[in-house]
Order: C-alpha cells, then structure tokens, then sequence
C-alpha cells in the first residue's frame, strides 16, 4: 500500500512539472500577469487595514469603495471582449489600456487621503482588471490549438494564482518590516507599467487580419441569441458562485460556526494553514488533472468538477456536524474542492471558445468573465445571509445538492453538436 501510494505521488509530481509546448507569446503572457498579481496580492487583503486603521475612512465606506471595483468591472468585461474583437482596437490594444488604466488606478490608492480618492482608486482599477480578462483570453485561444487549450488555460490561472498568493505573503513580510502600507501601492502600480512593457515589447496582435469591420456592438446580438452560451452561462454563474463561497463565506463558517470540543471555530492560524494546503493542492495538481480530463469532453469535464463541487460541500456540512476529527474533514473538504476547481477553470474557458466564431471570441469570453462578476456578486451576500440564520449547517448541503441542476444543464451542452 505504501509502496503504491509513492508511484502515485511520483506520477502526480512527474505530471506537474512538465510543462506544454505553447506558443512563446503564451509563456510570456503567462509571467507577466505573474508579475502583475504579485503586485496585486500586496494590496488586496491589506487595503481595508489600512483605510480603515491610518487614513480614518469607515468600514462602511471602504467596503463600499471596494465594492465601486465591480462596478466597473462589469463594464471593463463588455468593453473588453468588444474592444479585443474589433479591428480598431484589437487584443494587444485592450491589454495595454487595461495594464495603464490599472497602474493610474494603484497610483490613485498610494496618494489616496480621503474617501473620493479613495473611490477613485477603486474604479480604475475595477475598469482596468475587467477589460483584462476577454482579451488575455482571446490572445491564449489565438495561439492554441483545440487540443492546446485547457493546459494554456489552466497555467494562465496557475500564474494569476501563484502571483496573488506570493504577493498576500511578500507584502505581509513588508508590511512587518516597514510598516509602510503606502509602498504597497506604488508597488502595484510599478508591476502593472512593467506588465504594459512586456506586452508592448513581446506581445504582437493576435487578432485575424481580415476580421470583419463594423459589428463592433452588433456582434453582442449574435452573442446574446446563442442559447448554447446562454445555457452554458446560468452553469458558469453557479460554478463562480461557489467559488465565492469558498473564498468567503467558508473561512468565516470555519472560524466562527464549527464546533470543536475546547472551543468555537478554529483558530486563525489553522484556518491559514488548512487554506494554504488547499492552494498549494491547487497548483500541484493543475496539470496533471487538466491533462486527465484531455480525454474528456468539456462538458463532461465541467460534470465532473460539478460532482466534486458536490461531494466538497457535501464534507463541509460533515464538518460541522461531527464531534471529532474536524481538522481531518476540514481539510478533505478543501482538497476536493481544490480539485474542482482545477477541474472547473480551464475547461469553462475552453468550451466557451469552442462555442465562439473566431470572429467573436473576445465577445464570447467577455460573457464568459462576466458570469464571474455576476457569481461573485450574488455568492458572498447569499453565504452572508445563511451565516446568519441558525440553520446554517444545511447551507453547505443546498450548496452539494445545486449541483444537480448544473449537471443537467451540462447535459443539454452536451448534446448538441457544436461540442
């Protein structure tokens, strides 16, 4: 058994570290957003301590500062799949406008004293991650084949996800050291301008040189008429509204619902540490599960990841329910979810390609990006409501048993046969 156990490590291990060969563009995309979430964990969990604590803003208002972000972030999402298909802007034009408009959006939080700066801040940077998504997407599907595709995808959220996690802890260890919130963001900026010149210098247009002109705004008739995206959508928001539980409703129910024998939650430091298995799982097994379910279609692969959503909730709720052994069910729970999500991230932005017309695919992947902001949205208020009612263990099984429902609809996706 034991013996078997290691082969099993070592393939995982094996399959981890050998990378794709992916167009040079791809590999270059994918470090500088690196780079550019590096600057970005800086700031994202330490900007409320700071407004809050030093410039004297309210939680209220931070909170609702922070929350101005989405806003425009929906709007950046439309702007930016409709700028990336169109001629007379084009994928790299898009990505450019988006790392600029993030960098002033960053330089406006360093020098930020009260809250209409503060809101500002928010806004451009909100703007400038929306229009970043559709085109960074559209320019990964550009370079890709079919069979390609889920490993690029997959190692383009690998990279998002290793730079936020490096950046939370390298501008924690500032942050002990200096004492100086405000370098944090002059920081953020920096990597954002160092990501506009990688762009400019390594990134060529990607966009087909004969893509049609003038359906700059008509092409979101055709898109909005495509019941299969339509479809395939309600599914994507339900996925992003789990993961939204699990980025913030989770931690909160750990901390303040589980019942342990000596105490009421876990401790913060057990929280960190049974989070940080959980992303490290994350990145250990991207490639060897996105090389996995290669054989798969994406929606069965999306049917899969639905299950594994379910069985995860379904070992949270065992959480709270059982008298020993929480840290053990604890951390199951999170490594299924790990794996669901992995099973989740590239094969959505894969089957929505494959639904696109070349010409339409910044489109596509904008409505796409935009189920995230709808999921985020509604996930955290949703997670928030249950936490308050004192029924709040059945939450996780409604969580398990919703899953159903994306299973069907996966089921009509995969019916047809454009898939």
């Amino acid at each position: 058994m034991k013996e078997a156990v290691q082969r099993w490590l070592q393939r995982l291990f094996q399959r981890a570290i050998v990378l794709p060969k992916l167009d040079y563009s791809v590999w270059i995309l994918i470090l500088g957003r690196l780079l550019s979430q590096l600057g970005t964990g800086f700031t994202l969990f330490y900007a409320p301590i700071f407004f809050v604590q030093q410039v004297g803003l309210s939680a209220t208002a931070v909170g609702l500062g922070i929350g101005s972000g989405s806003i425009t972030g929906i709007i950046g999402r439309i702007l930016g799949g409709t700028f990336a298909d169109s001629p007379q802007f084009g994928r790299r034009y898009t990505l450019l406008l988006s790392s600029a408009i993030a960098a002033v959006g960053s330089f406006v939080l360093a020098i930020a004293s009260d809250f209409p700066s503060f809101l500002i801040g928010n806004l451009l940077t909100g703007l400038g991650v929306g229009l970043y998504w559709p085109a960074t997407e559209a320019v990964v599907a550009d370079l890709t084949t079919a069979a390609q595709r889920n490993e690029a995808f997959a190692l383009t959220r690998l990279g998002d996800s290793l730079g936020l996690g490096l950046g939370v802890v390298l501008g924690g260890l500032l942050i002990t050291l200096t004492a100086n919130y405000r370098a944090l963001f002059v920081i953020d900026a920096i990597s954002f301008l160092i990501f506009f010149a990688v762009i400019y210098r390594a990134i060529a247009e990607t966009l087909h040189p004969n893509q049609p002109r003038g359906q700059m705004w008509s092409s979101w008739g055709l898109v909005l008429r495509d019941r299969l995206l339509l479809l395939f959508s309600l599914v994507n928001i339900l996925f992003t509204t789990y993961l939204a539980q699990v980025n913030s409703t989770l931690p909160l129910y750990f901390s303040e619902f589980v019942e342990l024998p000596a105490a009421q939650g876990f401790s913060t430091t057990t929280i960190s540490i049974l989070f940080a298995w959980g992303v490290g799982l994350t990145a250990l097994t991207q490639l060897p599960v996105t090389r996995a379910l290669n054989r798969f279609s994406r929606p069965q692969a999306l049917m899969l990841s639905a299950l594994l959503w379910g069985l995860g909730f379904l070992l949270v709720w065992v959480t709270g329910t059982v008298t020993t052994a929480h840290l053990f069910w604890a951390g199951a729970s999170l490594a299924i979810l790990a794996i669901a999500t992995v099973a989740y991230l590239p094969s959505a932005s894969a089957l929505v390609v494959s639904l696109a017309p070349v010409s339409l695919r910044g489109v596509y992947l904008s409505v796409n990006s935009l189920c995230w902001a709808i999921g985020y949205l509604i996930g955290p208020s949703i997670g928030g409501w249950a936490m308050d009612r004192p029924d709040r263990n059945t939450f996780w099984l409604a969580c398990a048993f919703s899953t159903w429902a994306a299973i069907g609809l996966l089921q009509n996706v995969q019916r047809s046969h454009r898939v």
